[in-house]
């Protein structure tokens, strides 16, 4: 099945998380594994797709579980049904996705949190799941996408404990912010 691109964009954005929640439907014993990122993403105002990822680890294939959700959750539950039914259709959760390319992406939705887009706050609760998951450098950038939307800006602090890759990124995202502010 060809998928648009926006939908291959959030597949895999939301890699880790499908295939997590596939391996929780296939084996009730591994959905404690899930239960953090679910309650994170619950916390975080995702309560209508992860009501319906905890409606598929209990069983629940039905169309009825598309009710209520945006887009991007439509795209996120469509695909860990077509993971349950075929694995060969997950999204590759450990692509190598390129830092510089996210930059842009990155700060663009931190401006628009930070000037109180409740979608750009949403999807920032919902990028830092994802990263958190992911570890490393990406866990520690998720700690820090708070700070960054609060307008923290100070290179040293934003990337205590990061590689030199994650720095890069970080700086990348600071130069991005200050692109945006000088427009």
């Amino acid at each position: 099945m060809a998928y648009p691109p926006k939908h291959l964009q959030i597949m895999q954005t939301h890699a880790v998380l499908i295939c997590e929640v596939v391996k929780a439907a296939q084996n009730k014993d591994y959905s404690q594994h899930v239960e953090p990122a679910l309650q994170m993403a619950e916390k975080n105002g995702w309560k209508a797709l992860v009501s319906a990822i905890k409606k598929i680890i209990n069983g629940d294939r039905s169309d009825d579980l598309m009710n209520s959700l945006d887009e991007e959750d439509q795209v996120i539950i469509k695909s860990i049904l077509s993971g349950i039914q075929n694995p060969s259709t997950l999204p590759d959760p450990n692509a190598a996705q390129d830092p510089a390319a996210a930059a842009p992406g990155l700060a663009a939705m931190i401006k628009a949190a930070a000037s109180g887009d409740v979608q750009a706050l949403q999807a920032a609760g919902s990028m830092a799941i994802q990263m958190q998951s992911a570890g490393g450098d990406m866990a520690n950038l998720s700690a820090i996408l708070k700070s960054l939307i609060d307008g923290e800006r100070n290179v040293d602090k934003l990337c205590r404990g990061m590689s030199s890759s994650g720095e890069s990124l970080v700086k990348n995202i600071l130069d991005e912010l200050n692109k945006v502010n000088l427009h």
